[in-house]
C-alpha cells in the first residue's frame, strides 16, 4: 500500500508540473496570434481553432502507438520522452516569426503529447479496481492545481510579453523531465506487459479493440458529445472574454486560476466522497447536469463577475470525469489499461480536431464585423446541446441496465485478456 501510495504521488507531481507548464502559455496565444497575423479577436480565434485542431490530428494518429509502446517498454521512459517534447515545443512557439511555426510546434507537441495517456495507465497500474476512480480524480487535481499556478503565472509574465511565458513553459517541461528521470518509478511490471502490435497500435485499430467490452463500446457516442462540448469552454474562453469583456492577459489568468482552485476542491476532495457513496453511474450523471448548467450560464453572463460565480456549478460537473474513467477502466485487464487510455486519448483527439474548428468558428461567426447578430456566448449554447444529447443516451444505456455492475466500483471484476 505503501508503494502504491507512493506511486500516485510521484505521477501527481510529474503531472502538475507538465500542466503548470501547459497553463502558462494560454492567456496569451490571443495576443499571440494577433501579433503575427495582424487580425482581429474574431481571426485569431478561427486560427486559434486550426492549431488545436492540428495539434488533436497529429495525436489521434499518434497516441495509440505511445500507448501501445507504453504496454510494451513501461510507462517511465514512455513519458520521460513526451516531457522532452513538449519542452521543445515550447521552445518553438517562443521564437517563431510567422504563425505557420506555430502549426509545426504544435505539430511536434502532438506527437509526443502522452504525458496524461501515460499517467493514466500508471494511475490505472498502480491503483485497486475500487480506488481507480479516487485515483483517476488525481489526474484531475493534478490539471486543476496546475491551473491554478499556470495560468495566473502566464498572464503575469505576458503583461511583460507574449512571448515570455512560452520560455517560462519551456524550462519548466525540461526540469520536469530530469525531475521524472531521477524519481519517477516504472509501473508496469514485466509480467504484465505485452508485445507490441501494428494492428492495434494504430486508430482504427485501437477502437476497434474495445468492441471486446460492451460497457466500453456502449459509451463510445455520448463521450464523442461530451468531447466536442468539452471545446465550447476550452476552445474559446480566453477569446470570450477578451472579446466580451474586454479582459486582459492577466485577468483570463485569473480566472483560469479560479477555475484550478475549484476542479481540484471538486476532483481531489469531493469525488472521494461523492463517488463512494453515489456510484460512478449516478456521479457522472449528476456531473453532467451540473456540467449542462454552467455552459448555459455562461452563454447569458452579461457583466464579468458573473463568469467566476458560473465557474462553481460548471467545476461542480467535474466528477463526472474520474466516475466515467473509472467505469471504464474497470471493464479492461492490467495489461491492457494503456492501450484503453491510447484509444480514449484518440477518440478525444478525434473530437478535438472537430470541436475546436466548431466552437471557434461558431464564435467567430457571430464575433466578426459584418455579423447579424452578436452574440459571444453562441459556442456555450451549442454545447449545451451536445451535453444534452449525451446525458439522453447515458441515461437510456442506464435504464437498459447496458452499463451493468461498471456502475458500481466495488462490484467490477475483470474479463479475461
Amino acid at each position: 500500500m505503501k508503494n502504491r501510495q507512493a506511486a500516485v504521488g510521484f505521477i501527481f507531481v510529474t503531472l502538475l508540473l507538465d500542466v503548470i507548464g501547459l497553463g502558462i502559455i494560454i492567456p496569451v496565444i490571443p495576443s499571440l496570434i494577433q501579433e503575427l497575423t495582424g487580425g482581429d479577436m474574431s481571426l485569431a480565434a478561427q486560427y486559434g481553432g486550426w492549431l488545436i485542431g492540428s495539434y488533436a490530428l497529429v495525436q489521434f494518429l499518434c497516441a495509440p502507438f505511445v500507448g501501445a509502446l507504453s504496454d510494451r517498454y513501461g510507462r517511465r521512459p514512455v513519458l520521460l520522452l513526451s516531457l522532452l517534447g513538449f519542452g521543445l515545443d515550447y521552445l518553438v512557439l517562443a521564437i517563431a516569426p510567422t504563425i505557420g511555426w506555430l502549426f509545426i510546434a504544435r505539430i511536434i507537441a502532438g506527437f509526443f503529447g502522452a504525458s496524461f495517456t501515460t499517467g493514466a495507465a500508471y494511475i490505472a497500474d498502480v491503483s485497486t479496481p475500487e480506488k481507480r476512480s479516487q485515483n483517476f480524480g488525481l489526474l484531475g487535481a493534478a490539471f486543476g492545481l496546475g491551473f491554478i499556478i499556470g495560468p495566473v503565472t502566464g498572464g503575469l509574465l505576458g503583461e511583460i510579453g507574449p512571448r515570455v511565458p512560452f520560455y517560462a513553459a519551456a524550462g519548466l517541461t525540461l526540469l520536469n523531465g530530469l525531475y521524472g528521470y531521477f524519481i519517477l518509478p516504472e509501473s508496469l511490471p514485466v509480467e504484465n506487459r505485452r508485445p507490441f502490435a501494428w494492428k492495434r497500435a494504430n486508430p482504427l485499430g485501437t477502437l476497434l479493440a474495445l468492441r471486446r467490452y460492451p460497457a466500453v463500446a456502449s459509451l463510445i457516442g455520448s463521450l464523442t458529445f461530451i468531447y466536442v462540448a468539452s471545446h465550447a469552454v476550452q476552445g474559446t474562453w480566453a477569446y470570450f472574454s477578451m472579446e466580451k469583456f474586454q479582459w486582459s492577459e492577466a485577468m483570463v489568468g485569473y480566472s483560469l486560476g479560479v477555475v484550478g482552485v475549484l476542479s481540484a476542491l471538486v476532483q481531489g476532495l469531493l469525488i472521494r466522497i461523492v463517488i463512494p457513496k453515489l456510484g460512478s453511474y449516478k456521479a457522472l450523471v449528476i456531473g453532467i447536469c451540473l456540467n449542462f448548467v454552467g455552459l448555459i450560464l455562461f452563454s447569458t453572463a452579461s457583466q464579468g463577475w458573473m463568469l467566476f460565480v458560473f465557474l462553481v456549478p460548471y467545476a461542480l460537473g467535474g466528477i463526472a470525469g474520474p466516475a466515467l474513467q473509472g467505469i471504464l477502466s474497470n471493464q479492461v485487464p492490467a495489461n491492457e489499461q494503456g492501450e484503453l487510455q491510447g484509444a480514449l486519448t484518440s477518440m478525444m483527439s478525434a473530437t478535438g480536431i472537430v470541436g475546436p474548428l466548431m466552437m471557434t468558428s461558431i464564435f467567430a461567426y457571430f464575433t466578426h464585423a459584418e455579423a447579424g447578430i452578436y452574440f459571444p456566448g453562441a459556442p456555450f449554447i451549442a454545447g449545451a446541446v451536445l451535453v444534452l444529447v449525451a446525458l439522453i443516451l447515458i441515461l437510456k444505456k442506464g435504464e437498459a441496465g447496458t452499463l451493468g455492475t461498471a456502475a458500481d466500483d466495488s462490484s467490477v471484476s475483470y474479463p479475461d485478456a
